[in-house]
């Protein structure tokens, strides 16, 4: 029986293990690896106290800093379930090889995350990484000199367009909002400033009411297929497409918490859900902001609430 089960091993899971470890509990953090999706950020700028590291780097620095306090992990592992059982918690989990593992705590501290939502189109899955990414800051400059398209109308969209206009020789922009005030010129959550940028932009040109149908390659990416503002299909030559339709939380292991429309778990300002001794933490949460600084502050708030927890469990 742990006191504590933190599922994930980024932001959360590094902050959360790190109190846990100074406060000696007997716990274990399960995650695919430590560091998780951190190294997936590309250039990290605003981490306090370091001006300028790879996500990479950070990541790395992170599990470090557990394994200095001797942090047991259960590295390679995922979550496929976490019920709860009187006053404890079942978390079963699969490792790499298919093998199940089955814990009991006393807590749960949930920091999984999210993951990118695909276009679902033909050619999207077998040109991923030939071409297709959803992290235009890790690939981008893969494409120097290249054509490429980003597709979205949110700021991760802007942003990408705003990178790949200083890489690419030229850069389609594919929103499926018309160029509209009420949409805000095609990009409805998008930040002002980020959109009057693109806009500016001599070899970026936006192609609006646009919905892709298809990324078009055999090997590697060729082209792009969308349907335009009048029904009509058409294609656009490309080799990379950059895709940012938004993010999923990667919360469907766990059915016993209370979730927001988009799957978020909603937490409230201790990072307690709707399940006793069930806490989360970062992008999995329904909190705005989605950085690593925030979820990492999320982290010990969770990991010092799910210990007053303990101390009041009889």
């Amino acid at each position: 029986m742990y006191d504590l089960i933190v599922i994930g091993g980024a932001a959360v899971g590094s902050a959360a293990g790190i109190y846990a470890a100074r406060r000696k509990l007997n716990f274990l953090i399960i995650a695919k690896d430590l560091g998780g999706e951190v190294a997936l950020s590309g250039a990290v700028n605003n981490w306090p106290g370091i001006i300028d590291i790879q996500g990479f780097d950070l990541a790395e620095k992170f599990a470090e800093h557990l394994k200095s306090y001797g942090v047991a992990a259960d590295e390679g592992a995922e979550v496929i379930s976490v019920k709860p059982e009187k006053n404890y918690h079942v978390v079963t989990a699969k490792n790499s090889a298919g093998e199940i593992k089955t814990y009991q705590t006393k807590t749960v501290i949930v920091g999984t995350g999210i993951h990118p939502r695909e276009l679902g189109v033909p050619g999207e899955k077998p040109l991923l990484h030939h071409g297709v990414t959803s992290c235009t800051v890790c690939d981008g400059p893969l494409f120097t000199g290249k054509v490429t398209a980003t597709i979205g109308a949110g700021n991760s969209a802007l942003e990408s367009a705003l990178m790949m206009m200083e890489i690419a020789s030229k850069v389609y922009l594919l929103t499926k909002y018309p160029n509209t005030p009420a949409t805000q010129g095609g990009f409805p959550k998008g930040e002002a400033i980020l959109i009057e940028k693109v806009k500016a932009a001599k070899n970026v040109e936006i192609i609006y009411e646009a919905n892709t149908t298809e990324i078009v390659g055999d090997k590697v990416v060729t082209g792009l297929k969308y349907q335009d503002a009048a029904g009509q299909v058409q294609q656009i030559a490309v080799q990379g497409v950059m895709v940012h339709v938004g993010m999923i939380p990667n919360s469907q292991f766990i059915d016993c918490v209370k979730k927001n429309a988009q799957g978020e778990i909603e937490v409230d300002l201790l990072g307690r859900t709707s399940c006793p001794g069930i806490f989360a933490a970062g992008d999995v949460t329904n909190i705005p902001y989605k950085q690593i600084a925030i979820a990492a502050g999320q982290g010990v708030t969770a990991a010092l609430t799910a210990i007053d927890y303990l101390n009041k469990l009889k």
